[in-house]
């Protein structure tokens, strides 16, 4: 089976701020060194490195085309997984939509994945891939330990309407992963209807298919805030540890 990844790393990371910088040389969290490397390069090498991935697409800004395809190109070359640049777009819905439609039309099953979520493991890309293989969508997912309060602020204050029961929620992550004809269905639905969604899965959501959750990793975490780098760092010396036992 045929499978390409498409990552989104055009974000301007905004959430980052000033601090962050001042201390990394860019805001852009994406960018932003993890033991030396872009954390976009570790997210790259988890999927290089699975035997069932063939291609992987980095959507970036115009202004980073070059530079990232360098790096990639010195990262990858001779590497059995082709792994290349395009442009991405202004929103995350646009650079994937422009990745898709780089992908060669034989394509079975497209991966899209968060840049910023270096930590995901072979095991949960293996299940969501399987999954996905079986059911044409699934995504990673994981269960929330807090109390999930619906709220309203039409006063102006937040007030509670519900608290909505966690074992029928699920805070939604990536790797989220479909039959390529079906996403590029949901894209063309999305742009004739004007509509905008934070995941993919909105959009397949809305052509009245069916997506399947696998349970994902607290580990899998969204690199993010300022903070987030602070568990980053930790994470990597456990995985690294992890190796060297190995």
């Amino acid at each position: 089976m045929k499978v390409a990844v498409i990552v989104p790393a055009a974000g301007l990371g905004t959430r980052m701020g000033r601090s962050s910088a001042e201390k990394t040389g860019t805001s852009r969290k994406q960018f932003m060194l993890l033991e030396g490397s872009p954390i976009m390069l570790h997210t790259v090498r988890k999927f290089a490195a699975t035997d069932r991935v063939g291609e992987i697409v980095v959507a970036v800004r115009a202004e980073d085309l070059e530079w990232a395809g360098d790096m990639l190109a010195r990262e990858f070359t001779g590497n059995r997984v082709r792994v290349r640049v395009t442009e991405g777009g202004n929103s995350r819905q646009e650079s994937v939509e422009n990745a898709l439609a780089a992908l060669e039309p034989d394509t079975e099953l497209v991966v899209v994945h968060d840049a910023v979520r270096p930590f995901i493991d072979a095991a949960t890309i293996k299940k969501v891939l399987d999954e996905a293989a079986e059911t044409g969508a699934a995504i990673v997912g994981v269960v929330p330990v807090d109390t999930v309060k619906q709220v309203s602020r039409a006063t102006g204050h937040a007030r509670i309407r519900a608290t909505l029961p966690r074992d029928r929620l699920v805070l939604a992550q990536t790797p989220q992963v479909f039959r390529y004809d079906l996403l590029v269905r949901a894209f063309q639905a999305a742009r004739k209807d004007g509509f905008v969604a934070t995941d993919e899965a909105s959009l397949v959501e809305r052509l009245d298919v069916d997506v399947s959750v696998v349970l994902g990793s607290d580990r899998n975490i969204k690199i993010t805030k300022p903070g987030d780098m602070d568990l980053a760092r930790l994470f990597f010396q456990e995985e690294t540890a992890g190796e060297v036992r190995s």
